[in-house]
């Protein structure tokens, strides 16, 4: 057998035993296949006419790197430092919740495949396992928690946070866009909501203070409890001081887009924010989160890390959006996709290909760690 060095990284790749899917089209419609009509629908659809979805999408292929040749491009340091503390990779798992209407297995998978290959987990609200289940399974491999603001007690969100702060969770994730529900066409033509078959209860189910504001505890009383509290119309710059009164941990804020609000962010003293428009689920017509990117960075001026989100398929999409300013990225459906045909190993197998394809992107752009990325030179054609 042919043996290949660490910087061989396609040729590793290239096995006549294996069959998985490597593109993320590929991949897509491998998983449509694994997945009931509707689930396939959840994940796969946007709010709308799906405009932003493609945006998310489309728009990456504006931003063109220009790379630079004859250096040095043997060792290359992929970790990123972020609130003291130091990660493997710059690329992170996105909360995404309900995911075992992708595999059985949903989140404990995903978290699994995560620490194996030492990405930061980031735990949906809505989860199909619960934080203590997912620390059970995955111990003090690096995880953060993301929260919906509960509308209606917000004891119920400050006792989450603590869960997960007892748990090791190293930040909170706390996300701004989900005021309400966006208008998502496929989920009312499939007649389909995973939060009302209790796909995301897990994490609701296991919390005192939410099951002890029911007034009894069958499964329609806790799914009209987490639907009375997940959406949060009312959620504002008071409530966030609040809540920063309650945890030790970094809080980001998920969903920022326009840089006045970033602005605002560091003024009340947030840790840090996550440039995303809900990978176009929410809010359709909105601006694609990469072209939102730079503005934001700009407006920040390196006082908070801000991180991505939104329309990452490939390592390449990754080293753009580090090339423009993102101290660290999120992926969301491919990870979902890789559940749903391969459970754990499926979801390994994704993230191990958007690595890979990351660090040959950073090699061959003529750099070798990921903090020397804002000096890639990016147009904008």
């Amino acid at each position: 057998m042919i043996s290949t060095r660490n910087n061989d990284l396609l040729l590793q790749n290239i096995d006549p035993s294996e069959s998985f899917p490597v593109s993320f089209e590929q991949l897509e419609t491998a998983a449509q296949a694994k997945m009931g009509t509707g689930a396939f629908g959840y994940v796969h659809s946007g709010a709308g006419r799906e405009e932003t979805l493609q945006k998310n999408v489309s728009s990456f292929s504006k931003y063109a790197i220009v790379p630079r040749f004859l250096n040095d491009v043997t060792e290359l340091d992929t970790s990123v430092q972020l609130f003291g503390r130091t990660y493997a990779t710059p690329l992170f798992v996105a909360p995404v919740g309900v995911q075992k209407i992708a595999h059985e297995d949903g989140e404990i998978a995903t978290a699994q495949a995560a620490a194996s290959l030492g990405i930061p987990f980031i735990q949906s609200t809505v989860s199909s396992y619960s934080i203590e289940e997912v620390k059970e399974v995955t111990g003090d491999s690096p995880k953060w928690f993301q929260l919906y603001w509960s509308s209606q007690n917000a004891d119920i969100s400050y006792s989450m946070v603590q869960r997960a702060e007892a748990a090791g969770y190293e930040a909170i994730v706390l996300t701004v866009d989900t005021v309400m529900l966006g208008w998502r066409e496929e989920d009312v033509n499939n007649q389909y909501s995973p939060l009302m078959q209790g796909f995301g209860k897990a994490n609701y189910v296991n919390d005192p203070v939410f099951m002890a504001s029911l007034p009894n505890d069958d499964d329609d009383s806790i799914i009209q409890g987490i639907v009375d509290n997940i959406y949060h119309p009312s959620l504002s710059w008071k409530q966030v001081a609040e809540l920063k009164k309650k945890t030790s941990l970094p809080i980001l804020l998920k969903g920022i887009l326009h840089p006045e609000d970033a602005k605002l962010a560091i003024e009340n003293g947030i840790d840090g924010i996550i440039v995303s428009n809900h990978g176009g689920r929410q809010l359709d017509g909105v601006i694609a989160s990469i072209d939102a990117l730079r503005d934001v960075v700009e407006a920040v001026e390196e006082k908070i890390p801000v991180l991505f989100d939104s329309g990452i398929r490939r390592g390449s999409d990754v080293v753009k959006a580090l090339a423009l300013g993102a101290d660290a990225v999120l992926v969301g459906r491919p990870f979902v996709y890789g559940l749903a045909v391969g459970g754990q190993q499926g979801v390994e197998k994704v993230l191990s290909n958007i690595l890979q394809e990351m660090k040959v992107t950073i090699s061959l752009s003529g750099f070798t760690s990921v903090r020397d990325l804002r000096n890639v030179t990016i147009v904008n054609r």
